[in-house]
Formats: C-alpha cells, structure tokens, sequence
C-alpha cells in the first residue's frame, strides 16, 4: 500500500505509545473498515479511550480526527475492490430509503465541492482550454459517460475535439500520439484511478501539452501531471460512485467556456440547428402539431 498515511504510520511506529501501536496495527490490517469508524468506536474496538485515538491522530501530523479520516478515505478509495466496497457500504445506506439516503449523500459531495474547488484554477483552465489548437478529453470505464458529456457540447463550440473513451491502451496512444504544446488535454479519473488515463497524461507532459485533471483530490495519480486540477468530491456508494459533483464541475466548464464565446457559439447553433431540422435529427411533430411547445425545450439541450 504506497500511500503517505501508511508511510506515515510505519514512520511514527517506534515513538507511538502502546495504545497507540494498537491503532496503527488495527489500521494497517482493517484500513477497509477503520475508514468508517469514529474516533470513540475505533478506540472502544482497539481497547483504548477516544483521547488516545485523537492523540494518535495528531502523532501522525493531522490537525485532529477528521483530517486523519479524511487520509484514510483517500487510502481505502484506491485499493478496495467492488466486492469490499460492496461490503463496507452497506451500513451507510438506509434500506428502508435508499433513494433519499443516495440524493442525501450526492448533497453533501456537492456542498463539499463548492467548499474546496479553488475559482481561480478554474479560471486558468478555462483559458487553457479556450487558447488551445486540439482539445483531448481522455476518460474510461466509469469516467466515460462524463467524457463523452463533456465532448458533445466541446462539439458544438470548438473545430478540433477529440473525445478519448477507449479501454483499449494501444488506441487511446494513437489517438493522442499527436498531441503538441499548443494542445490541451482533460483527463477525467476517479477512485479506482485508471492506470490508462495516467500512462496517457504521463505522455502529454512529455509533449509539452496542457494538462487539466478532474478528480477527487490534490493526492490523485493524475493530480501530479496536471497543471490545473479540479477537485470534485466523489463518495463511494455500494459498488458504483457518485460523481454528482464532478459532472457539476463539467457543468461549470461548459457554461463558463460558452459565456466567453457566446457570438461564436450562437452562429455555431444556428447552423446546427438548420442540419438538425433537415436531417430530422429530432422529434419534434408535437410542437409542430401545437402541442405543449413550451413544455419541450430547445431541441438543442434534448438527448438524442
């Protein structure tokens, strides 16, 4: 386990007290369930008081209980498989409520996401992208409904998008092998980090491309080569993971990138709209037939 939490406790191990060897031991062999456990119940289950779990806390250089708990969660989203975080979860969710227990977690994530994103590293990322020659959006398995999101409407405002969703480690190398310094590229990974996504970002720091991470923290893989990182807040729940709150950061980036081309864009809607009519792209006899026209929107913003 290469983590700084668990180099931190093996570095401390010979000055902690007794009780507090207990915790780091419990910790190194149940770093999957201590993640969940307050300070009182992790003490009460090692066999000392909740003082000594603070106190342990603070040996390892957090300010205070959260802040340790907060490492460890980073810890455990990276290592545990989908049937031990199946397992974990399960005490979390209300069964008897699971839809308000799952809208009441993707809450809290977006809460704590307005906390923690820093605007002005969102600012410089949207300058990047709105400078750049080719645009690379690079996200798979799970990030890959978020990428493919991201590139249909960088489509619509920008000539040269390139939307990379393959699994395939060969295919995401041709894609990008071009990739330059007048280029940039947002890559999109969440707990468990995909090691294609990091090989590829690897790569186009090596070319000199500007990189844009969106993920879940400053100690992510992909953090280390990106030259602005948005951090949205993911949370695990059962086997699957919330990512309510990074698609609200995608959000951000295309209404923020589309206030600052409105002319282009609007002539860029116009000439799709024409297409979209001709080519009957959507469904739209019910407004044709006077039929709720207020109720079904642009055609634009449907899903097709």
């Amino acid at each position: 386990m290469n983590n700084d939490l668990i180099h931190r406790i093996k570095k401390s191990m010979p000055k902690l007290s007794k009780g507090q060897k207990l915790i780091a031991n419990y910790i190194l062999e149940h770093y999957e369930k201590a993640v969940f456990l307050t300070a009182a119940r992790l003490g009460t289950i090692v066999g000392v008081s909740e003082s000594t779990v603070v106190r342990f806390a603070n040996e390892l250089g957090y300010d205070g209980y959260p802040k340790f708990q907060e490492a460890l969660e980073e810890l455990v989203k990276s290592k545990l498989t989908a049937m031990q975080r199946l397992e974990v979860t399960t005490d979390r969710i209300d069964v008897n409520h699971v839809l308000k227990s799952v809208l009441q977690t993707d809450q809290e994530k977006i809460a704590y996401t307005i906390e923690q994103i820093d605007e002005e590293t969102f600012d410089n990322a949207i300058d990047k992208i709105i400078q750049a020659d080719t645009i690379y959006i690079l996200g798979v398995r799970s990030c890959a409904g978020l990428a493919s999101f991201l590139g249909f409407y960088f489509n619509i405002i920008f000539p040269r998008v390139k939307v990379v969703n393959t699994n395939s480690i060969s295919e995401i190398f041709e894609i990008i092998h071009h990739i330059s310094d007048k280029d940039v590229v947002i890559g999109i990974s969440f707990p468990r980090y995909s090691k294609r996504i990091i090989k590829a970002l690897e790569y186009a720091r090596t070319r000199q491309a500007h990189v844009i991470a969106i993920t879940d923290s400053y100690i992510s893989p992909i953090a280390q080569y990106a030259e602005h990182t948005l951090i949205g807040r993911s949370e695990m729940v059962s086997f699957v993971d919330s990512l309510v709150a990074p698609l609200s950061i995608i959000n951000a980036i295309i209404v923020a990138i589309s206030l600052r081309k409105k002319d282009e864009i609007s002539a860029n809607l116009d000439n799709l709209e024409t297409v979209w009519m001709e080519y009957e792209v959507y469904d739209d006899t019910r407004e044709l037939n006077g039929q709720n026209p207020n109720n079904s929107g642009n055609a634009k913003e449907k899903c097709d």
